[in-house]
């Protein structure tokens, strides 16, 4: 069993090459083998998003405070609220993040394969952001 402590795990801003917009990601858990889970909670500012992406095993985000949206390739935005569950299954390209107004924060969990959770692809463009 381990135990942490709240607020003894620093806060991490997201990287830019992953992101646009201002992004922080807080760690829950990132389970050691045979075990696969991998959770955070992130925090999206206003107009920030993932760029495309995909996971092997796929995703579950569960949104807790703000209003958010999703898509999937070719698919329609999904606007997010707060008590939303979102499944995005394994290899579905897709992106997520807040409104171009209001930040968002969700629980994000998935699975590694191989050590690997996501697979970063291009950013989202503004115009498919905010049709």
């Amino acid at each position: 069993m381990k135990h942490f402590s709240g607020g003894t795990r620093p806060s991490r801003r997201a990287p830019g090459d992953w992101f646009t917009g201002t992004v922080w990601q807080d760690p829950i858990v990132e389970a050691e083998a045979p075990a696969r889970l991998r959770a955070l909670a992130v925090h999206f500012e206003p107009g920030a998003r993932t760029n495309w992406h995909t996971h092997p095993l796929g995703q579950t985000l569960y949104v807790v405070s703000g209003f958010g949206r999703a898509q999937s390739q070719d698919g329609p935005i999904v606007e997010l609220r707060p008590g939303d569950t979102l499944w995005i299954p394994p290899g579905e390209r897709h992106w997520h993040g807040a409104s171009a107004k209001t930040g968002m924060t969700h629980i994000a969990m998935q699975e590694a394969l191989d050590g690997e959770t996501v697979a970063w692809q291009e950013p989202v463009a503004d115009a498919d952001y905010d049709p």
